[in-house]
């Protein structure tokens, strides 16, 4: 991957250099998203992407715990 690609932190798809929001934690971990959606499904609703068909980070079959 590039540097001026990143990939999104929730769905796994790529965000273009001056573009996505990045989020700096308090604890160091930088977290790229792509879109307003993909922020709200991990920080606010506190989402687990593997469990959406939407994104590229989605298991078919289910996971496990």
């Amino acid at each position: 991957m590039s540097l001026l690609v990143k990939p999104c932190s929730f769905c796994g798809r790529p965000v273009p250099k001056g573009s996505g929001t990045m989020l700096a934690r308090n604890d160091g971990a930088v977290l790229w998203f792509c879109s307003s959606k993909c922020k709200k499904n991990s920080q606010s609703l506190r989402r687990d992407p593997r469990k959406l068909k939407w994104t590229a980070k989605h298991v078919k079959g289910g996971i496990r715990k």
